[in-house]
């Protein structure tokens, strides 16, 4: 089991809370959902602060890059979360896992001309500033730490076997995803007992946030399409399947922390 972490002594102390039945309990369990949630989402959600706040108030002259501030800010925010126990080391792996991996996949994207990162900085390969593999890490803390705090359990998960060569589809992908995750469903313990929903409804709920999150950081100028040079505009729906195979991709990754439980 994973080490504790301070946050996980706020939860039990949360969860031991017990109003009175009917409406109140119900509203309870709403909040307390909400608020698990946005634990899961801290590492993320600073990272969408720190790019719209930089856009809003970087000064145009400072001493250093605004995209440099942006890496040595989110450096020092994991190493923070990791000195005062707000993270445990395994999904700090997991973290790193996802950095190099999207710092790969930016390096690539880049280079055929999908996006680029139109401000200056030291701190990059190639075109890609450094920071930008912390978007990708935002994503496997989420996933990392909502495994944990909702005690994930599955029923129908296929096999591991199964799942190893599903990204190698590539055309075929979202069909085998459907076909082999249909019946998959989540159980997640948001307070004294196990809920439940489809694993693939879950995982376009979180795609969909991605999205919108993603629309705010290109408003950032964090990055930049094609199509939003000449001014911001909304980015393309169709980018939601490329976040539903992240998400695929996340569990397979973060699987090799949480072995699945069928239940």
């Amino acid at each position: 089991m994973a080490a504790h972490t301070r946050f996980q002594r706020i939860r039990l102390a949360v969860e031991a809370y017990a109003p009175p039945p009917g409406w109140r309990s119900w509203l309870y369990e709403f909040l307390l959902f909400g608020f698990k949630q946005g634990w899961a989402c801290l590492f993320g959600g600073l990272m969408l602060a720190m790019l719209l706040g930089t856009r809003l108030f970087w000064p145009e002259h400072a001493m250093i890059a605004r995209y440099d501030a942006l890496t040595l800010a989110a450096l020092g925010i994991q190493i923070a979360m990791l000195a005062f126990r707000l993270e445990t080391w395994s999904e700090a792996r997991v973290i790193l896992a996802f950095h190099i991996v999207g710092t790969a996949m930016e390096l690539f994207k880049t280079s055929v001309g999908s996006w680029a990162y139109p401000e200056p900085s030291l701190l990059h390969i190639g075109g890609v500033p450094l920071f930008s593999g912390f978007m990708y890490a935002a994503v496997g803390s989420y996933m990392a730490r909502v495994w944990r705090i909702f005690d994930f359990r599955f029923t129908a998960y296929p096999s591991r076997a199964a799942s190893r060569w599903l990204p190698d589809l590539r055309l075929l992908c979202f069909a085998v995803m459907a076909w082999l995750f249909a019946r998959t469903r989540v159980y997640f313990r948001n307070w004294h007992q196990h809920r439940w929903m489809p694993l693939l409804l879950g995982w376009f709920l979180v795609a969909l946030f991605i999205w919108f999150a993603e629309n705010l950081s290109t408003f950032s100028h964090a990055w930049l399409y094609p199509s939003q040079r000449d001014g911001w505009t909304l980015v393309s729906p169709e980018k939601l399947g490329a976040w539903l195979l992240l998400m695929y991709i996340s569990f397979v990754l973060v699987e090799g922390l949480h072995q699945p439980e069928d239940q």
